[in-house]
């Protein structure tokens, strides 16, 4: 995955853009942009749901952009804090899932470290099925504020799991890090968000540790 210059617009997805990154392809695109609205980066970025007036700009913005690949109208979403908070522990959820589906332990060994990270907590949001006049079956979120983003991205969670497209929605293996990315590699074995931001410096400071030792 190629790195993009700082501050360049890499893609529609305003959370995902800051941090210099490919967006993932249709609906995937609105998973990774939630997961990337958290603070991370050099230099840090805000946390665009921390209140909710920056929650519902990205939120809008979040919804037009979906609305584009999946042919849709692009629903009106204001979150209060309530919502806010609900959407939080959502995102948190999403993180965690990621995590622990990428730091799983192999069969047969123990859980030690990053392996031991579970997910947290089970979400339900409602969808209908749509039978169109070509005979294709369409699976349409429903609901209305934070409900309603929670609906649009499990359901492309779920469209993205049956096109075996869904693994490819990893966490930087940074721990300071945790910017979502979609792995293009083609044994799909990419692990940093970025190898130039931190992949090299976090290879680099294993490699001091190595050569400490050995001293």
């Amino acid at each position: 995955m190629p790195d993009h210059p700082t501050g360049a617009v890499v893609g529609p997805w305003t959370a995902t853009a800051r941090y210099g990154i490919d967006p993932a392809p249709g609906g995937l695109g609105l998973v990774q942009d939630l997961l990337n609205t958290i603070s991370a980066g050099v230099p840090r970025q805000p946390d665009l749901l921390d209140d909710p007036g920056s929650a519902t700009e990205w939120a809008q913005s979040a919804v037009a952009q979906w609305s584009t690949p999946a042919g849709r109208p692009a629903p009106d979403v204001t979150l209060d804090p309530a919502g806010l908070r609900a959407l939080r522990t959502f995102r948190d959820e999403l993180l965690d899932g990621i995590d622990a589906r990428l730091h799983m332990p192999e069969p047969g060994h123990g859980t030690t470290g990053a392996s031991n990270r579970r997910a947290t907590g089970s979400r339900t949001a409602g969808a209908t099925l749509r039978l169109d006049q070509g005979g294709s079956v369409h699976l349409d979120p429903a609901g209305a504020g934070v409900e309603l983003l929670v609906s649009l991205v499990l359901a492309a969670l779920f469209e993205a799991q049956l096109a075996d497209t869904g693994r490819r929605i990893k966490t930087c293996r940074n721990p300071r890090c945790r910017v979502a990315f979609y792995d293009r590699s083609r044994n799909n074995s990419g692990v940093w968000h970025s190898v130039r931001v931190c992949g090299h410096p976090t290879n680099l400071r294993a490699h001091r540790a190595r050569q400490r030792q050995v001293d």
